[in-house]
């Protein structure tokens, strides 16, 4: 571990982000895999959006949510999530379908290294509020606050 992933902050960090594993039912005519508010998702979902078609190279989101918490599976392909608290990075690749992201609220994530044909699925706690997002990177800094040792 980094002397930096020691150190706390106020409100949440990047070690509140976790993968989870999604129930994966083997057979020979071909896997099912499934989720649930409440249960594998951590919380009850409202909205479900979904991106694909991302040019290589490009990147995307770059924000955070004041109160929205998502959880984001790669159906297909890969996507590499940068995940920022304020103070310390963690990469997390997705490239199972059976494998979950939970991304709690306050968490600043961008998106990369997505492979051709990626398809990633993104489940949100709340309804779209522009209101709920925090796009200005500095600013979402600021309202981490300084660390604490």
């Amino acid at each position: 571990m980094k002397a930096a992933e020691t150190r706390t902050v106020p409100g949440t960090t990047v070690a509140d982000c976790r993968l989870i594993d999604l129930p994966k039912i083997a057979d020979s005519r071909g896997n099912l895999t499934f989720l649930e508010g409440g249960r594998q998702v951590p919380f009850w979902i409202k909205r479900a959006y979904w991106l694909y078609d991302i040019p290589g190279g490009e990147q995307r989101s770059g924000h955070a949510y004041h109160r929205l918490q998502e959880f984001a599976v790669a159906l297909s392909g890969s996507v590499d999530f940068h995940l920022h608290d304020g103070h310390v990075e963690r990469v997390v690749t997705l490239n199972r379908s059976y494998f979950g992201l939970y991304i709690p609220a306050m968490i600043w994530r961008h998106i990369e290294n997505v492979s051709t044909n990626a398809v990633c699925l993104l489940l949100a706690s709340d309804f779209y509020s522009e209101d709920d997002y925090l796009r200005d990177r500095e600013a979402f800094l600021r309202s981490k606050g300084p660390v604490v040792e």
